[in-house]
């Protein structure tokens, strides 16, 4: 198995299951709700669906990354704000993140692995060093979902 294909693989599991650590991005988001997701149980922290958002929002710059481009996001790119907590609206960013996922991961599993050594534009790091950052991402922000959803 190629190095690509073992990140490839790091991601799928961290987002849709069978992970080492326990539950994924997407088997701690099965039944939750819309209201459940716009909740804020800690004051402190952010939503159940702000995380979702950010999360959507980092996998789709990631690619962008990929093909040569600097991107960084800050402010309500970084954390884009719930403006519609409707059950629709909710079903919406739960579907533009699994879009985001499968796109990214495409992306990811059609890199050779000669390029994991590539510098990403505008950063002081390679594409492998990104690459697993973007599961470590994941599963931070899993392991935050999981204390929402408890509170």
């Amino acid at each position: 198995m190629s190095e690509i294909a073992r990140i490839a693989d790091q991601l799928h599991r961290a987002f849709y299951g069978e992970a080492w650590h326990g539950p994924s991005v997407l088997e701690l988001l099965r039944q939750v709700s819309a209201e459940r997701a716009a909740a804020h149980p800690l004051s402190s922290a952010h939503s159940v669906w702000e995380v979702v958002n950010h999360i959507t929002a980092w996998k789709r710059a990631i690619p962008v990354r990929l093909r040569g481009t600097a991107i960084e996001l800050s402010g309500e790119q970084d954390w884009p704000p719930v403006s519609d907590a409707s059950a629709a609206a909710w079903e919406r960013a739960l579907r533009e993140l699994e879009t985001a996922h499968a796109d990214l991961e495409a992306a990811v599993r059609l890199l050779p692995d000669s390029r994991l050594t590539d510098p990403v534009a505008g950063r002081d790091y390679d594409v492998y060093f990104m690459l697993h950052g973007l599961v470590q991402h994941d599963l931070y922000h899993a392991g935050q979902i999981a204390v929402l959803k408890k509170g």
